[in-house]
């Protein structure tokens, strides 16, 4: 009677040991590892293609493995094993090299799956502690598990440095009905190349983990383990603070910034960046040296294109590797709190790119983005639109935003688009787009998502902001979700900007045709907490940079510009600027060029830049021009009826009316002797800012530094000081106690 050969394996699992040579093996560990052996024992399989030889190392002699044909699977039976025991591997490869490893299928899952389950029903915050490359010691011995979503694959395959990017060689664990693929990979650690292999349709794919948490440089595209809780901090002062921080009576005045084009490095032989921590000791001192409270940085989530800015992001928990690695950033973040300045994030939820290793189709059937082709495609971008029905993206999304605010103790995000994603015909012509169950362009869904992102961020990151860039009327946009809003700390003041600046770009004798656009924006300053942005959308694409657009001679643009500045920071509502608008340059942004820092060389150029830090001070120490900045017992015309004259003059109030800042700006390049402006108490008013003051570049009209108030009535007020307004300018005055 002939004895059947323990080593060789069983029919029943000769289709499992074809998958595996085939590279779709959808349950290798019903092959794989340490099993039972049908005449009593146990028997260890290991399939490793590229090894001449494997030999089993554990307490006793050595054991070599008996190959099965020419396949890559190694078997070895231990018919004396009373029960599974702990083992390694020595490995000889083709050219004579030995590697003593572990078997990743001898180890039992580490997934929680209650925390899978949460992701699948939208609860899960933190998906991405569940979810990637996650180093972690299982069983005494350290690795990587690794864990990726792909429900609708038939298989999915580790590839990377660990196995030469064979993905037979480390085929993963399907978890149940989950839709989860994992596998445990002892050895494996930080800076490790890797991506997915995902078998569907019959086809294979290869795919940056979705929440990977470090990637490779583009071109290439592969994600890279990274150990996310390895960096010490040093900012346990700002934090602390931050957790009770207030924004709505607090100064904020943001400087906005592409960290790859605001300067580049001095030797132009280098076909590089500066990175995070090159930035961490250039970019930080010069912002608060200009007075700024924050700075925004243009999306830093890993993107393919350069010349997207980031808006089209695929990394949504690894920052862009072409300034450094994760690390780099959180000591750039690191930095910035211990210099008193906070770091908003843009960030970018309502779509993501067609890139072949992103998440398009990633397991062969639409599962991030919508599954309707009239909702998919995004018209303005060549992109894909997510699906915010499905709960899981829900929670794969909010899981980003907490790990940016939580993992790099980012301390706002300011959300991309949120138009695009309110509604359902954003940029589609009729007939393109699918109405709502209610027969509405409204998409609930996405309103559904909006409003479970920002209390999620509000309930697990207290002190975190929440802003929103939206361009249309859509209301309570600021408000909390339980007054029926959708949520945001802020909301940018589109229509300020839009308003504004084709006012400004006016000729001066025209202006008074369109008085009523620059008081038309106090009707509704205080229905949301807004920003007012003077952003990067407005320098680029042939719109010409702020100085540009100013009407007049060269002089007039500079003062024009002084206006509009001294303008947006004494009226009511947050600030931003883009960077290269404190050096008033002449050309708009080029993502592939650096900021013209010549221009400050140049007296006029120079002196925007003093005006700027200068405001921001004003800003910040004047309680009255930022305590009441929502709020419109803070707001007061003075004057707001000379169109002829395009003057305006107003009141900024503080709290309980205790302090008050006194503005008049002139529209006109005509100086306005003996011009009269009401206060409200008599006694002497101080100058605290003038933008024609030589310092600044102005033409220095005298302007007394301190103005005795008279007796008479004058725009409601029993007093008035008098004095010449200079052309193009604005005068900020306040009671000098």
């Amino acid at each position: 009677m002939e004895v059947a050969n323990p080593n060789e394996v069983p029919e029943r699992l000769q289709e499992a040991l074809k998958s595996l040579v085939d590279g779709r093996c959808a349950a290798p560990f019903d092959v794989l590892g340490m099993h039972p052996a049908a005449g009593g024992g146990w028997v260890v399989r290991v399939f490793i293609p590229w090894a001449r030889s494997v030999t089993i190392i554990r307490r006793g002699p050595r054991a070599p493995m008996e190959q099965q044909g020419e396949s890559g699977l190694f078997t070895r039976a231990f018919p004396n094993a009373k029960g599974p025991f702990k083992y390694r591997l020595l490995v000889e490869d083709m050219e004579g090299g030995e590697w003593e490893i572990e078997d990743p299928y001898r180890f039992a899952p580490t997934l929680d799956e209650g925390r899978v389950h949460a992701f699948l029903s939208g609860s899960e915050r933190r998906i991405h502690d569940t979810l990637g490359a996650l180093p972690t010691n299982h069983g005494g011995v350290e690795g990587t598990r690794f864990a990726v979503w792909a429900p609708h694959a038939e298989a999915v395959n580790l590839m990377g440095d660990m196995n030469g990017w064979d993905g037979r060689c480390h085929p993963m664990r399907p978890r149940g009905a989950t839709g989860v693929w994992e596998l445990f990979v002892p050895g494996v650690g930080n800076g490790s190349r890797y991506k997915y292999q995902v078998v569907a349709n019959g086809e294979r794919s290869e795919r940056a983990d979705p929440c990977g948490r470090a990637a490779e440089l583009r071109p290439a595209t592969a994600s890279e383990v990274w150990d996310a809780h390895r960096y010490a901090w040093n900012d346990k002062e700002w934090m602390t603070e931050r957790a009770a921080w207030v924004a709505d009576s607090k100064p904020m005045s943001t400087y906005e910034v592409h960290l790859g084009s605001w300067r580049r490095p001095a030797d132009t032989s280098q076909n590089r960046w500066l990175g995070y921590r090159e930035l961490a000791e250039t970019l930080l001192p010069y912002v608060k040296e200009l007075g700024f409270t924050h700075l925004e940085l243009l999306p830093v989530v890993e993107h393919p294109l350069d010349q997207s800015w980031g808006y089209q992001p695929l990394g949504f928990f690894a920052p862009t590797s072409r300034y450094g690695n994760p690390d780099d950033l959180r000591h750039f973040i690191d930095r910035a709190h211990q210099l008193g300045l906070g770091v908003i994030l843009d960030w970018v939820p309502g779509h993501f790119p067609t890139d072949g290793h992103g998440l398009a189709l990633f397991d062969g059937t639409p599962l991030y983005e919508h599954p309707d082709p009239a909702q998919a495609q995004h018209p303005d971008w060549g992109t894909l639109v997510f699906d915010f029905s499905k709960p899981a993206v829900r929670s794969f999304l909010i899981s980003s935003a907490i790990h940016w605010l939580e993992d790099y103790h980012i301390d706002g995000l300011r959300v991309d688009a949120v138009a695009s994603m309110l509604y359902l015909d954003y940029s589609r012509p009729d007939g393109t787009w699918t109405p709502n169950e209610y027969g509405g362009r409204e998409d609930l869904h996405a309103l559904q998502f909006l409003r479970e992102l920002n209390d999620a961020v509000h309930q697990e990151i207290p002190g975190a902001m929440m802003l929103a860039e939206e361009s249309t009327s859509w209301p309570g946009v600021s408000q909390g979700t339980d007054l029926g809003g959708v949520g945001f700390d802020q909301k940018w003041n589109m229509g300020w900007m839009h308003d504004t600046l084709d006012v400004m770009s006016k000729d001066p004798l025209y202006r008074s045709y369109d008085y009523g656009r620059l008081t038309f924006s106090i009707l509704y300053a205080f229905s949301e907490r807004f920003v007012l942005p003077l952003s990067h959308d407005e320098v680029v694409h042939e719109k010409g940079s702020l100085l540009a657009k100013m009407p007049g001679t060269n002089e007039e643009k500079f003062a024009n510009l002084r206006l509009l500045y001294a303008y947006m920071w004494t009226h009511p509502g947050k600030k931003l600027l883009f960077m290269g608008g404190e050096l008033a340059q002449w050309t708009e942004w080029d993502v592939d060029d650096q900021l013209d820092w010549a221009l400050q060389e140049w007296e006029p150029h120079r002196g925007v830049g003093l005006l700027v830090r200068d405001l921001n001070l004003l800003y910040r120490e004047q309680r009255a021009l930022h305590e009441l900045d929502f709020q419109p017992e803070g707001f007061e015309w003075l004057d707001c009826s000379a169109a002829d004259s395009t003057l305006l003059s107003w009141l900024r109030w503080s709290a309980g009316w205790e302090e008050v800042v006194v503005v008049a700006a002139n529209f006109t390049p005509v100086h306005r002797g003996h011009f009269r402006l009401g206060v409200p108490w008599p006694g002497r008013y101080r100058v605290l800012l003038n933008t024609d003051a030589p310092v600044y570049g102005g033409l220095g009209v005298p302007v007394p530094p301190v103005l005795e108030a008279q007796p008479g009535s004058l725009h409601g007020r029993d007093q008035y000081v008098e004095f010449t307004l200079p052309g193009l300018s604005t005068v900020v005055l306040t009671p000098d106690r």
